[in-house]
């Protein structure tokens, strides 16, 4: 069995939510893998960009770490909060701890650069938001990163990617890497990709 802990800061984008749920829904409900994803959050409702609330199934003070295979983390927007949180020391020591346990953690867009400012990826290879001259690019590479601009990108037992048009191939990928590529091939055609 793979369970997934999907991280929801204040601000996340709710389509770079939505992808981590319904791959591993496909995956259990079509192709019966025991996969279940579990969201979380500071607060039992979590206010997405654009105002959307998620009520989340656990508070980041109820985590056990050894409870998951993998942590998922959406990137947000600035003007919504997301790096209130992102950047906390809470969650950038739940980060450490996933990574020290040698578990995958999966990010979408900006939300490699709680996971660079953790340290985890210093010295390792990654990508961020890349339009807008790239200058999330150059933020994650101020913690260390060597920054690759490509769709997505997997070092270190972290996958990360440069925007939200990215965000399936985040879930497929973190499928196949928890179960199998075969899997991951199974429901990627399943869905049309």
């Amino acid at each position: 069995m793979a369970q997934v802990l999907l991280f929801l800061n204040q601000g996340f984008e709710t389509m770079e939510f939505s992808p981590f749920v319904d791959v591993c829904g496909w995956a259990r409900n079509d192709y019966d893998v025991d996969i279940h994803v579990t969201t979380a959050g500071f607060t039992p409702v979590v206010r997405s960009t654009f105002d959307v609330d998620v009520t989340v199934d656990k508070l980041i003070t109820d985590i056990t770490v050894d409870d998951y295979d993998a942590l998922a983390i959406p990137g947000g927007f600035e003007e919504y909060g997301f790096y209130e949180t992102a950047y906390s020391d809470a969650f950038l020591a739940l980060i450490r701890a996933f990574h020290a346990a040698d578990k995958l953690i999966a990010t979408i867009c900006v939300g490699a650069l709680p996971v660079g400012k953790s340290g985890v990826l210093t010295g390792k290879q990654a990508t961020t938001y890349h339009l807008r001259r790239g200058y999330r690019q150059k933020e994650l590479a101020k913690f260390g990163v060597n920054v690759v601009n490509e769709p997505v990108v997997f070092d270190a037992n972290v996958i990360t990617s440069y925007c939200p048009q990215t965000a399936a191939l985040v879930a497929f990928k973190m499928l196949g890497l928890l179960t199998d590529e075969a899997i991951e091939q199974t429901v990627k055609q399943a869905m049309g990709y």
